[in-house]
């Protein structure tokens, strides 16, 4: 009798042992085996960042962190006293291209004229006596009453006279006409040089003022006034909060309906609510993506991909903020 209790026991014991693991595979199958697979994403927005073509110093700062520009506002201005030394150097090389140009197109002045003209008279006076005396030696020649060497040295002279005559004729001309036609090119080029160089020295000083190129709010400011900053180094970053979205990296085992153009909810703990988004954006995350193993052989990689939503409704977009978590489930 003591024997049949004891086996009743044991057989209770291991009756309820097994119900209790029953139950409890039961629980951990509703519990684990149906929960949703959560995917955890952030709020970006488009920036921009501000930053100089030219070295200098930060002289002065117009806004702080946080503030929101417009399109054209003054956000830096920076100290380059070298660029307004080369501005000067500039000028003074156009001035005097420009003196050039007008002189070349001008010609000579009147003054030259007229000397090149009274050296020509001279000349052309000088080379008829010259002329007149070889007639009359030549007659005398003819006579015999001069010897042929004279009559040489007459011609010759005669010849000098008649060249320099010309030559100055040539140099009156000259005078009369102004510069050549390649001269005049020539002197209205390099005007025109010095022209471009004042222009580009004015646009290297117009970048010592750091304008807003896009609506947004100031997010980073990295230098300080009196710093020292590079060729392209950035100064600020500017932040578009209108043109915000979410990112999400996801399974391709979890993509399921997620499609181009399809709309999904997203659950926005910072306001503790769901907005809808419309995915505009699946690409490959790259190798370097978290991945998962399907089988411990013959296994084959889970690529991770990069999906971008935006928000459905415009009313969502001034309240979310740039680093903000967005959950998909």
């Amino acid at each position: 009798m003591s024997n049949n209790k004891q086996h009743k026991d044991v057989l209770l014991a291991i009756g309820g042992f097994a119900l209790v693991v029953v139950i409890v595979a039961l629980i951990g199958w509703l519990t684990l085996g149906n929960k949703e697979e959560v995917v955890q994403g952030e709020v970006e927005v488009s920036a921009y960042r501000v930053s100089s073509k030219v070295p200098g110093r930060i002289a002065e700062l117009r806004v702080q962190e946080g503030d929101f520009v417009r399109c054209g506002d003054t956000l830096a201005i920076l100290d380059a006293p070298e660029l307004f030394a080369k501005r000067q150097q500039a000028e003074s090389v156009e001035q005097a291209a420009t003196a050039m140009d007008a002189m070349a197109r001008a010609g000579a002045r009147r003054e030259q004229v007229t000397a090149a003209h009274q050296v020509y008279l001279q000349a052309r006076a000088a080379a008829d006596v010259a002329r007149k005396s070889l007639e009359r030696i030549e007659r005398l020649l003819d006579q015999g009453v001069v010897s042929q060497q004279k009559y040489d040295e007459t011609k010759a002279l005669a010849d000098a006279r008649e060249a320099q005559a010309q030559a100055a004729y040539s140099q009156y001309q000259m005078a009369e006409n102004g510069a050549r036609r390649e001269e005049r090119l020539a002197a209205e080029a390099q005007m025109h040089q010095a022209q471009g160089a004042v222009q580009e020295v004015g646009a290297y000083i117009s970048e010592t003022v750091q304008i807003a190129t896009a609506d947004g709010e100031v997010a980073t400011i990295y230098p300080q006034v009196g710093e020292l900053v590079g060729t392209g180094q950035p100064i600020m970053t500017i932040q578009q909060m209108d043109d915000a979205w979410g990112t999400f990296y996801v399974r391709e085992t979890l993509l399921g309906n997620m499609q181009m153009g399809s709309t999904i909810r997203a659950y926005v703990p910072a306001f503790d609510r769901e907005i809808e988004m419309t995915i505009t954006h699946i690409g490959d995350a790259g190798s370097y993506a978290a991945w998962r193993a399907t089988k411990t052989s013959d296994s084959y990689d889970i690529k991770t991909f990069k999906i971008k939503a935006r928000p459905v409704a415009s009313d969502d977009l001034p309240a979310l903020r740039p680093g903000m978590t967005l959950v998909l489930k």
